[in-house]
């Protein structure tokens, strides 16, 4: 039933950590996820400072998806969107052939709050690597709910529980927000070659075994899997179809290695537009070159 558990690894992005899952040096990939951070949970105080707030950066190859349990993050990207997204909603940002975006905390500057939250990177089919950036906000009652007895469940993409998302995905994939009750039984859907299970918060058993929270559980294919709480318990549940080998860089993803170099250069040299709105600013390229081509899988 299980195939691997990945601990999150701690990052300090200077005022608060992250816990990275992936991409991990055993498991790269789950289906097309090639990135998952649980943001927090941390209390921020009233008047963070502004170097907390992520700057204008740039993606190519990937879709972001942010998704908060608390908190707001202000949105800002190159195609001209600027969304406040706070608990329950979606951030939807294709990068396509290149955006860049901030991510700042200008709502929750004055008063300050509780920030937890999970970003996840999806990887783009090789055909569609080079479409046009896009972003799509969606508020969290828009999503599918579903009811199961101990479990009240959130849809955020694709097909789950007998209920689909409308966010639009380009390669099969589901993501699923589950609130579990102490006592809840839950079957982890099917119909995935790959699949994953993340405890945001509290604990779960699968398979005779506990896993607790900052822990990412790496499902056998074709195994059916069911999660046991014996307390109440936040996961989610994430995984689809392989899309192939990829690059991945800072914060691009390609299946091409001289894509990545042509995406350094463009930022570089400004090629990548800056967000409309917050274009005082930016991240600068990172000095360290790409490792040599090691595409993940």
């Amino acid at each position: 039933m299980i195939d691997l558990v990945i601990n999150a690894r701690r990052h300090d992005l200077g005022g608060f950590e992250v816990g990275r899952l992936l991409p991990y040096a055993k498991r790269r990939m789950v289906g097309p996820f090639i990135f998952f951070d649980h943001m927090g949970p941390v209390q921020l105080a009233p008047g963070l400072p502004r170097s907390m707030d992520v700057r204008p950066h740039p993606h190519i190859g990937l879709s972001t998806i942010t998704y908060l349990f608390a908190g707001e993050i202000v949105h800002r990207d190159s195609v001209g969107c600027e969304q406040v997204i706070r608990a329950g909603d979606v951030n939807w940002m294709t990068a396509g052939r290149g955006i860049s975006h901030s991510e700042r905390f200008d709502t929750m500057r004055e008063h300050g709050g509780r920030l937890d939250g999970i970003q996840a990177w999806v990887a783009l089919p090789e055909d569609q690597q080079e479409i046009a950036p896009a972003f799509i906000h969606m508020d969290g009652p828009e999503l599918p709910q579903v009811e199961l007895p101990g479990a009240s469940l959130r849809i955020i993409a694709g097909s789950a529980f007998g209920a689909t998302s409308t966010l639009h995905t380009h390669s099969p994939l589901f993501y699923v927000h589950a609130q579990l009750d102490a006592g809840a039984q839950l079957d982890v859907p099917d119909g995935y070659s790959e699949r994953a299970i993340y405890v945001a918060d509290g604990g779960v058993e699968m398979d005779g075994q506990e896993y607790a929270a900052g822990q990412m559980i790496v499902l056998t294919q074709g195994v059916p899997a069911q999660l046991i709480c014996r307390d109440a318990a936040t996961v989610m549940m994430l995984g689809g179809e392989p899309i192939g080998a990829r690059h991945i860089w800072w914060n691009f993803v390609s299946s091409s290695h001289a894509r990545i170099e042509q995406a350094r250069t463009d930022w570089r040299e400004g090629r990548i537009p800056l967000p409309v709105g917050d274009d005082r600013e930016f991240i600068p390229l990172p000095r360290d070159p790409p490792p040599p081509p090691e595409p993940m899988s």
